[in-house]
């Protein structure tokens, strides 16, 4: 299935959110709350992507069969007006092909694959697992390099031969070394996405596509603006946008980080998706508290007084 927002420069769009995973009470995955989750996130946070099953999304903890489901949830309630990537990466390639699979019999718009985490492997076989995973399906692939998570780095070399790939044709950089960046973006055409809430306006200003962000969960409206100011040139309003948007950062990604924040800031704005499942815990008192002056000095309307 053709990417509704994708450009030649921006393929999955510009402005997308790793989305949450929605839970029950009882830790079931509730995909009516996905839906409802979804359909804010397109139509009030202005995403015009949304990664299902990623990181924040508590992928290593959903089944295979819970993955499918909430893909062709998300894709029915927004699959029409916006770019939904499935998250298809594991640290076991044979398996990662099979997500990669799945997703796309589910009419996924592209996928998102991870650096496989744990077995630290080698530059080659970072290149031969990411290469068996873009070859799996017809879908455009997003590498998601994030050493912090997976122990190694895809480096420099790395990049410019895996862009070599037809369908692989983008990066979600959470490496943050700004200047291979630069040096991956002269040398290919692979479309670079802020994988970091931190370094958003940096990334644009190197020629990033856009971001896939956690904070778009709650300030995605204004992150797509921060996007369009700069691309059209308005530098000074997109750098007032980042400053505004700074104290959101630090609530959400500089303490308990992702999904335990992230769904901690969401039932602050009236948005309920749920806990968090093992071994992620919820956010505690503290966390929540310092987490709500945040979001009130970011300028974010809270419902949950």
């Amino acid at each position: 299935m053709a990417s509704p927002t994708g450009t030649t420069d921006a393929p999955f769009g510009r402005m997308l959110t790793a989305m949450v995973t929605p839970f029950t009470s009882d830790g079931e995955v509730d995909y009516q709350a996905a839906r409802r989750l979804a359909t804010y996130l397109v139509d009030e946070q202005h995403n015009d992507g949304l990664i299902v099953s990623g990181t924040t999304g508590e992928s290593p903890t959903t089944s295979d069969q819970e993955k499918a489901h909430l893909l062709s949830t998300v894709l029915e309630a927004v699959g029409d007006r916006a770019t939904v990537v499935a998250g298809a990466g594991t640290n076991d390639t044979r398996h990662s092909v099979e997500l990669a699979r799945q997703a796309a019999r589910e009419g996924a718009h592209g996928l998102l694959v991870v650096t496989p985490y744990y077995s630290k492997p080698p530059q080659e076989g970072l290149y031969r697992h990411f290469t068996a995973v873009a070859d799996a399906t017809e879908l455009p692939v997003m590498l998601y390099d994030i050493p912090g998570r997976s122990g190694v780095p895809i480096k420099t070399p790395t990049l410019i031969r895996l862009a070599q790939h037809d369908r692989i044709v983008a990066v979600k950089d959470a490496k943050g070394d700004l200047f291979g960046g630069s040096q991956v973006m002269t040398a290919t055409d692979l479309a670079f996405y802020s994988g970091d809430d931190l370094l958003n306006l940096a990334w644009l200003s190197l020629g990033a596509a856009g971001f896939v962000s956690v904070i778009g969960h709650v300030v995605g409206a204004r992150l797509a603006r921060m996007i369009q100011l700069h691309r059209n040139g308005d530098v000074e309003q997109a750098r007032e946008i980042h400053r505004q948007v700074a104290p959101v950062v630090e609530g959400i990604m500089m303490s308990a980080g992702g999904a335990i924040m992230a769904k901690a800031a969401l039932s602050m704005v009236g948005v309920e998706a749920g806990p968090v499942r093992l071994p992620l815990v919820p956010a505690t008192e503290k966390q929540i508290a310092e987490l709500r002056t945040c979001m009130v000095a970011g300028g974010v309307k809270l419902t949950d007084h």
